[in-house]
């Protein structure tokens, strides 16, 4: 067998290595569903114009905070700045809590980077 028939097998499982890596590191980047996504857009446009422009800017806002908070914690931010407005021992729970509130600073942070980058 020849050295270029020896190195065939070899390219070829390279090949298939690198496919792989590729897409896990496509699916970590885009690892919020669809559904949070749109809900995020929808919100942003809500609050800045339900404009060509700013379904542009909101899209880009989402991709921007996707890209600096884990879905993971965008949920647990998403929860904590929604029960904080319940009234009661329960909201008090969630206003005071340290994991909450590190949570919703990670995504005040996202949102700050993306107001900069998209608008």
């Amino acid at each position: 067998m020849s050295f270029a028939g020896q190195l065939r097998p070899i390219v070829a499982a390279l090949a298939v290595l690198t496919a792989t890596a590729c897409v896990a590191r496509a699916e970590e980047a885009n690892d919020y569903p669809t559904s949070a996504r749109a809900e995020y857009v929808y919100g942003c446009m809500k609050a800045n114009g339900e404009t060509r422009q700013a379904i542009e800017q909101c899209s880009c806002s989402i991709d921007v905070v996707a890209s600096i908070v884990p879905y993971e914690r965008y949920v647990t931010a998403e929860t904590a700045l929604s029960m904080s407005q319940v009234r009661g021992n329960l909201g008090v729970q969630f206003r005071t809590s340290e994991q909450a509130n590190s949570a919703v600073n990670d995504l005040r942070r996202a949102q700050a980077e993306a107001e900069v980058r998209c608008f």
